[in-house]
């Protein structure tokens, strides 16, 4: 993992703006005072996740909140629960049964309906089914499902007896699906034939036969027929509803020590193989449940909504488990937010009352391109809370929010970051806490954390520096799956704490702002600066809708900046407006960071979670090997 060098990199952004905690959603705080709940979360930490924890259910308690031996950290020792008993079995006794869990919506409009009492006796079908074809406690399944209520209800059913789910986002390649599955050692693989995707239908089960090719290891293939009449089966293959029918639903969750892996979720590096994020039942149940409530404001009365994918962590965290855990109610859709037309996700908010909308800055830009007048179509005064993640919120983005989705002051317009290998939000702005665009927001409740150069000292506010974690805290990942090595490197590059990769900056009062990560730090003419600053600027003109910067080879400078960027709807390519964006950009943050060339483009390149690939980017310009692109969108 590349850090800072030890010269000091420069911040540029500076945001003034501040928009103090509106008194109407205040009012709906889980936590209202934010600062000494945040101080004894990481004074007294086994103190307060203590107490957090025993609101779960659990069939023998815990003997210590935390050992901690550097870099390992294991959560409520010898405890035993399991996560999905506290997502569906509690709540059939708690006064929700009868509540819905899910609604579900496809592409083409068709929509399924689950109280937690009907997606209990499902999941635990499906877990028995399971369990009659050899899959036990510890078990690797490999999960290569689209967005449907089978891939969610897989997952549950699949941690319910105790076997660990690897879920492999639906699209990837064979290759990216074939590695997935022999780092795992998959016992079983669970598919389905097609998944839709913008009116197209995309075969899933070639994928699967191609990447399982010679893998003897693998002792079942299940697969979720969708089209109708149903593709024949290969010899040994197995439909998924034909078993799940004849199973039973007395299916008992299996007891977990809280330490016990509950999932690996693979996520790409720079180069070579793809790393295995090692989640557990206990820690990953508390930390990701109570960032819920704390950081999400989800409630009883919510209509909750993540426009991510059971592929990524998000999907994991905030569309499968810590929602149902909380007894919530969840809107989970298959398809693109603007298919069949950029009107969909407004549509969505009205359709089913959404209350909190929890999707990407990539979406919101995406949004904005299309101008205003679609929101407009629609009603969406049941939005009170949106929140973003996966790329910094640059402030352009986040006023169009706050006018158009957010109505004013209507609903809370937030950023927050986290990682797959966090389980939960690390830095974000709740309810309680000033909003300042731009800036992502102050350490979240349980999150000690700090910005340090190389030797990992503190660096002054406003000095950009690499983004660090001093202590571990519950829903964090536990190691590589078969590479702790590699975990280790995560503790072990800074001394004495967790670095991200990711550079950052921190003002006088404690918030923090991301300038991106930092093997994609620019160095123009000796200036270290990150590409956060120079793409919130592109994207502060009004033609401009994304932007995305790299560094490239300048026989004067070292190196120059080259701006990618996408226009909003109605700009038009032309010399003069690339001359504006780079008299725009000087305009703002001076000489130093303005771009050397600027290419209008239609698209760019993205993982599926989302995320902008600038060494992608870099890569096609500079003619390199791309590295591992195996989470490229297509």
């Amino acid at each position: 993992m590349a850090v800072e060098e030890p010269r000091a990199m420069e911040a540029l952004t500076q945001v003034q703006e501040v928009l103090p905690p509106l008194p109407r959603l205040l009012e709906e705080a889980f936590v209202r005072d934010w600062e000494p709940t945040w101080r004894r979360s990481v004074e007294e930490a086994e103190a307060f996740w203590g107490e957090v924890a025993r609101e779960f259910t659990w069939f023998e308690p815990w003997r210590k909140v935390l050992e901690w031996e550097y870099p390992y950290a294991r959560w409520f020792v010898g405890g035993k629960t399991n996560i999905v008993h506290n997502a569906l079995d509690r709540h059939l006794v708690d006064g929700r049964r009868h509540k819905v869990a899910l609604f579900w919506e496809g592409e083409d409009g068709s929509r399924r309906v689950f109280t937690y009492a009907q997606l209990h006796r499902w999941v635990s079908r499906i877990a028995d089914a399971l369990r009659r074809q050899g899959v036990g406690r510890g078990d690797r399944v490999v999960i290569y499902m689209p967005l449907t209520p089978e891939g969610i209800a897989t997952m549950l059913a699949t941690a319910r007896i105790g076997a660990i789910h690897s879920v492999v986002y639906a699209g990837l390649g064979w290759s990216a699906l074939r590695q997935r599955v022999e780092d795992a050692g998959a016992k079983v693989v669970v598919c389905a034939d097609v998944g839709y995707r913008r009116g197209r239908t995309v075969e899933l089960k070639p994928i699967v036969d191609q990447a399982l090719q010679g893998l003897d290891f693998v002792q079942r293939v299940i697969v979720h027929r969708r089209r109708t009449p149903p593709a024949p089966l290969a010899p040994g293959e197995l439909d998924f509803d034909e078993i799940v029918a004849a199973a039973s639903a007395d299916c008992p969750a299996e007891p977990m020590d809280a330490e016990e892996p509950l999932f690996i979720l693979y996520t790409s590096g720079t180069t070579g193989r793809p790393k295995g994020t090692v989640h557990v039942h206990g820690g990953y149940m508390v930390g990701t449940a109570y960032h819920a409530k704390a950081f999400y404001n989800i409630g009883d009365d919510d209509v909750f909504w993540s426009t991510s994918d059971i592929g990524w962590i998000v999907g994991h965290s905030y569309i499968v488990y810590a929602p149902l855990v909380v007894g919530a109610t969840c809107l989970v859709r298959e398809g693109a937010p603007d298919y069949p037309d950029p009107g969909t996700l407004y549509r969505l908010i009205e359709a089913y009352g959404v209350t909190r909308l929890f999707t990407a800055p990539t979406t919101l830009r995406m949004l904005m391109k299309y101008g205003d007048e679609w929101a407009r179509k629609y009603d969406l005064s049941s939005l009170r809370h949106l929140t973003c993640a996966g790329e910094p919120l640059n402030p352009e983005a986040w006023r169009w929010a706050w006018k158009t989705l957010g109505g004013e002051g209507r609903a809370w317009v937030a950023d927050n970051m986290w990682q797959t290998e966090t389980g939960a939000p690390m830095v974000g702005t709740p309810l309680a806490l000033p909003v300042k665009p731009g800036w992502c927001g102050r350490p979240l409740i349980g999150v000690d954390a700090d910005v340090v150069d190389a030797q990992g000292r503190p660096v002054p506010p406003h000095t950009g520096g690499n983004f660090v974690i001093r202590r571990p805290w519950p829903s964090m990942f536990r190691t590589i799956w078969n590479n702790p090595e590699r975990y280790e490197e995560y503790w072990r590059t800074i001394p004495g704490v967790y670095a991200s990769g990711d550079l950052a900056q921190r003002d006088e009062e404690g918030y923090f702002m991301f300038l991106g990560r930092s093997d994609d730090v620019l160095n123009p003419a000796g200036h270290r600066i990150g590409t956060a600053d120079v793409e919130n600027a592109l994207v502060s003109h009004p033609a401009v809708a994304e932007a995305a910067v790299i560094g490239i080879p300048d026989p004067v400078k070292g190196e120059a900046i080259k701006a990618f960027v996408i226009l909003r709807a109605g700009a038009e390519p032309s010399e003069a407006l690339r001359a504006s964006l780079v008299a725009h950009v000087r305009d703002l943050l001076g000489p130093i960071a303005t771009p050397s060339a600027v290419e209008i483009v239609e698209k760019l390149p993205k993982t599926r979670s989302g995320k902008i690939m600038r060494r992608l980017l870099k890569a096609q310009e500079l003619g390199l090997e791309a590295g591992d692109t195996s989470t490229l969108e297509d």
